[in-house]
């Protein structure tokens, strides 16, 4: 692959992800749409997947990013918005942003739910100025098989998480750097 083709290829990626982040940011606006689009989005996932519904019950809050949208093509990146619902109350907002490199091609869109199971774990969410994925508490991607054999004397971490509602292609393998960051009230 010729160094002019990357870089063009670099471009129109960057390009979408500025495209992408614009209409995140016009989401994020529109709270109220976006609270909704979270608490239905919960609910689909706590009906769909049992353990969620455990979880759900157990947790001190959940992070529900309801739309997250990735593509990529060499360089890729995702980004989307979020809100931190507790008690059945939005508390906060966040935003999701992801990069990556490597041997990837595509666009997907998805969700994914946090699962915050302990004070600690939210008050690092709150204190950190923008919480990276794999650093800070312990996180558990929960899957089908796990699912199944998740019960209430079982849950032993800090927070678990859900993707959920993929739509898309997403090819490849890559290095990826995860970034949540709590929008401005």
């Amino acid at each position: 692959m010729t160094r002019q083709f990357r870089s063009r290829a670099a471009v129109l990626v960057l390009a979408a992800i500025v495209a992408i982040a614009g209409a995140s940011h016009a989401i994020a606006e529109d709270r109220q749409k976006l609270d909704q689009s979270a608490r239905e989005a919960l609910q689909s996932l706590t009906k769909s997947n049992t353990a969620a519904g455990l979880l759900a019950g157990k947790a001190k809050a959940v992070l529900v990013f309801p739309s997250i949208v990735k593509a990529g093509f060499m360089f890729g990146g995702q980004l989307g918005d979020g809100v931190l619902l507790k008690d059945g109350r939005a508390v906060g907002y966040y935003n999701s942003v992801a990069a990556s490199y490597g041997l990837q091609a595509g666009v997907q869109v998805f969700g994914y739910a946090l699962f915050f199971m302990n004070e600690p774990a939210l008050k690092y969410l709150d204190n950190s100025d923008g919480w990276e994925i794999g650093v800070g508490p312990s996180i558990v991607m929960v899957d089908a098989g796990m699912g199944k054999s998740l019960t209430s004397t079982t849950i032993t971490q800090d927070v678990y998480a859900f993707i959920f509602d993929q739509k898309g292609l997403m090819a490849g393998l890559g290095i990826q750097g995860s970034k949540i960051t709590k929008l401005a009230d």
